[in-house]
């Protein structure tokens, strides 16, 4: 059975995405950003490509995202680099 959660946006990520959050069908952070480049094409591709990324409030560091497992109910937190502290 896939997991159902919700991908959030921020800063560039939102502006790219064209969206705040949005749902995912998914049972990896792989396959979760594979369906949201495919949804909203170049512009978030690049953007994702600097973002780092926290699943249920856990870092997901350098970890492959094909190894990230979702949790139904989850979320997704997409994260571009901020300027400043």
């Amino acid at each position: 059975m896939t997991a159902n959660g919700t991908i959030r946006y921020w800063a560039a990520a939102k502006a790219a995405a064209g969206t705040a959050e949005e749902p995912y069908a998914a049972d990896t952070l792989a396959e979760a950003l594979a369906a949201a480049r495919g949804r909203h094409g170049e512009g978030l591709a690049q953007v994702l490509a600097r973002c780092s990324f926290l699943v249920d409030g856990r870092a997901v560091g350098a970890r492959d995202h094909a190894g990230v497992a979702l949790a139904d109910g989850g979320t997704v937190e997409v994260l571009p680099p901020f300027a400043g502290g």
